[in-house]
């Protein structure tokens, strides 16, 4: 499982611990992952992914899952984000389109 969120795209950096003596050595910061259960308004359905804890906090500002993910451009979308992208838009597209009719 990699240590990248899908969304936000925050991943693994790397630093030095340093003593009072002043050695370094190496040391990683992971980044706080979540398996977190998002319901879609749109698919009516949660959605399980792996997020980081400031990419929830920024869904849920941006008033859940589906407002998110159609205002974020897709350059700063992970893959799986990508899929889950379309995935609502096309729900989306068939629901105005069925309302509509």
């Amino acid at each position: 499982m990699a240590r990248r969120c899908a969304f936000t795209g925050k991943g693994v950096q790397t630093g030095n611990n340093v003593s009072h003596a002043n050695n370094r050595t190496r040391r990683r910061f992971l980044p706080n992952m979540q398996d977190a259960a998002l319901y879609s308004e749109v698919l009516r359905k949660a959605v399980r992914v792996r997020l980081t804890t400031r990419a929830i906090r920024t869904i849920e500002h941006n008033g859940g899952i589906d407002a998110f993910l159609l205002s974020t451009p897709n350059s700063k979308l992970g893959q799986d984000a990508l899929v889950l992208k379309r995935a609502i838009a096309k729900a989306s597209a068939k629901r105005e389109a069925t309302a509509a009719a």
